[in-house]
Parts: structure tokens; sequence; C-alpha cells
């Protein structure tokens, strides 16, 4: 259903039980999914690929002009998957001649306030919560949770199921699996919790503990402690997904466990 007082450009590409609802605006270089709901007052822009079944609540702005003065016009997309729900005035911004897209995965939830900038690539079942506000081409594995108020410097990689406390500050990547909080970025726990919650067996969440007390609580430099993890664990998903995102990082890993710090917040 396209409501009389929305405006659809014609050469949009709707697919099938789309609802457009009072005063949205859909541009011309649109592509809509089946069974996708565009609230009141929500705007669709240029270069917008969005999968089925995804809902833009009122005030969202997906696809706007990226907010880089680098930015020259180039022709750029926003590339959404299925499932996806964007909350009231959130912001999600259109690649750059950088990556040339934004990417956006499936069933992922963006809450009211919200920033994707430019040329992010988000995974897919991350809750990104409230007021968070990721900059330009920052990478966020599946499973990813921000907390309120927190947000992500530039070129920051996040791994797959990491939960970021709120109001954090991530200026350091992230590895897979990490509870982080704190400024400057530290190092709790493990993400257990959220682990159980996804199907995690308990043998595979022990390994990771035990990997992560090596890692981030022994004392270790990162190097020495990957080398630790590689010969005293066996091979497993879990082990080298770890320890390659640490030995791949370029912008450096978030502090590891401090006793004192967490000590003052509990």
């Amino acid at each position: 259903m396209i409501s009389n007082l929305a405006f659809v450009h014609p050469d949009a590409k709707l697919g099938n039980n789309v609802t457009v609802e009072p005063f949205a605006y859909v541009a011309g270089d649109v592509v809509l999914g089946d069974d996708c709901w565009i609230g009141p007052g929500a705007v669709i822009m240029d270069g917008a690929r969005m999968g089925k079944g995804c809902k833009v609540h009122t005030g969202a702005v997906i696809s706007g002009v990226p907010q880089d003065l680098k930015f020259k016009g180039e022709y750029t997309t926003t590339e959404i998957g299925d499932y996806n729900t964007f909350r009231e005035s959130c912001t999600v911004n259109r690649g750059t001649a950088s990556k040339g897209k934004t990417v956006i995965g499936d069933h992922n939830l963006v809450m009211a306030y919200a920033h994707i900038a430019h040329d992010c690539v988000i995974g897919s079942h991350c809750v990104i919560v409230n007021s968070v506000s990721l900059a330009g081409e920052v990478e966020v594995g599946d499973w990813v949770v921000f907390g309120g108020h927190s947000g992500a410097h530039q070129f920051c990689r996040i791994g797959e199921h990491a939960m970021i406390g709120a109001n954090t500050y991530v200026n350091k990547d992230v590895p897979p699996y990490v509870k982080a909080a704190h400024t400057p970025i530290t190092y709790v726990g493990a993400n257990f919790l959220g682990l159980r919650r996804r199907g995690f067996e308990q043998p595979q969440i022990s390994q990771i503990q035990d990997m992560f007390r090596v890692l981030f609580q022994d004392g270790h430099t990162y190097s020495q402690a990957c080398d630790l993890v590689m010969s005293q664990f066996p091979q497993s998903r879990e082990r080298d997904l770890v320890v390659n995102f640490i030995r791949e990082s370029k912008r450096g890993i978030l502090k590891p466990y401090n006793r004192n710090i967490v000590a003052d917040t509990e």
C-alpha cells in the first residue's frame, strides 16, 4: 500500500506487498524488497538497495549523502539485507570512493538516533542500541551488541559475538567473543552470556574463557599470547578466529584486563 500522502519516485523499484506510509519519501534510485514497511516521515535516498521484510521508522534516513569532506558526489550505494529494523531518526550513509558502498547484513536492529557512517560493513543479527555512532569504514561481525551511547572510531573492527558496554568509545579493535567497556576501552571478560543464548556448548565457552586468560589476563604481549594459544589449545574455529583477528589488526587491540578498573566499577 502506497499512501497518497507519500512521495515515491516513479523510477523506484518496489517489491510485492511494500507499504509506504504518509509523508515518507522514496527517491528514484532505490530498490525495496518484498514486504518492506516504510513508516511515516521516513526517507529512503538514492543508492538504497534493501532486501525483504525491512522496517524503517519515522524520521530515519537511509542512504544519505556521506558526511565525509572527501566525498565528491561519486556514485555509491547502501546495500541492506533482509529483515532489518531501523528505528526512529537513525541514519545510514551510503559509501564513498573508498569502498563504494555501505553494507548491512540480515536481521539487525538499529535503534533510535544511531548512526552508521559511510563504507561501514555490518554483519547480521547485530543490535546497535540508541545513540550509538559508528564512524566511516568500521567493520562489525555477526551477533555484535553495542550498548547505548557507545561509538567506534573510523577503521575499527569489532569481531563477531562481541559486546560493547554502554558509553564506551571503541578506538581499538575488539576481538570476537570479547566483552569490552571503559575509557580507554578494556577487556572485561568473555561474552559468555551472549554465547549461551546463541547456542554455544559449554566446552566451546570454556575453551574461549581459557584462551582469554592467556590473551588478556596473564601479562603477555599479544604476540606472545597468540603463540601460546596456538601451541597450548587444540585447533578449533574459535581459536583460529580470535588469533587471526589479533594478528591481522592494524589499529591495535583493546587494553588487557585491568583488575583495578573492573573493581572500581563493580
